[in-house]
């Protein structure tokens, strides 16, 4: 039986590889929003984020893996879209570092031009992807939505907000686009205020 990691952060990761090409499609900024969404959600799912107008709290003390729960409890009230946009470079390495150390994954580093550094990505079991991809199909297409799997409900939720392609193509998420709404209601706020952010960033770049 193939594993996957326990963190929705890092089942999102994983989610952005393209076995085929072997490579991520997704990077950067983008790649960033929707790990803080994943971050917000397993926070909320678990009750140690709560929502308080329109925005998350602290709930029932836990874990705080990426450190999201410690800066909003030191925060003042703001919304799900700033703690979405609020570092999310930086865990994009804390989540890379989090699967090379658990053996998920390995990283190269060579330079594109012979001047710039830039990370390879390689899935050791890209079998872990495809577990990953089928629960994202069956949450689509199964049981009913209130039977889904939390985490299975959310990597919908994220992939479509962030557009991740290898998961939902366009087609599938015109196809499915009131079963991806209904899975993102049980997810919570969070996965909204990725699509949200990612919307503003584009029209902003063609403004």
């Amino acid at each position: 039986m193939v594993g996957i990691p326990d963190s929705l952060p890092a089942r999102m990761y994983l989610l952005a590889y393209d076995t085929t090409k072997r490579r991520m499609t997704r990077r950067g900024a983008r790649l960033g929003y929707v790990l803080r969404g994943a971050a917000l959600t397993e926070l909320y799912l678990d009750g140690r984020l709560v929502e308080e107008r329109h925005g998350p709290v602290p709930g029932t003390p836990g874990d705080d893996p990426y450190g999201v729960l410690a800066q909003i409890a030191a925060s003042r009230p703001r919304t799900w879209r700033y703690w979405v946009r609020k570092d999310g470079r930086a865990i994009v390495g804390t989540v890379q570092d989090e699967l090379v150390r658990d053996g998920w994954i390995r990283v190269r580093t060579r330079k594109v031009l012979g001047l710039f550094p830039r990370d390879e990505i390689e899935v050791k079991d890209p079998r872990v992807v495809k577990v990953l991809w089928g629960g994202v199909s069956s949450a689509l297409r199964g049981r009913p939505v209130a039977h889904v799997h939390s985490y299975d409900a959310a990597a919908v939720a994220l992939a479509a907000a962030g557009e991740l392609r290898t998961v939902l193509p366009n087609t599938d998420r015109r196809r499915h686009r009131r079963r991806i709404e209904e899975l993102t209601a049980r997810t919570g706020p969070a996965a909204p205020a990725v699509r949200r952010v990612i919307r503003q960033q584009r029209a902003a770049a063609s403004g």
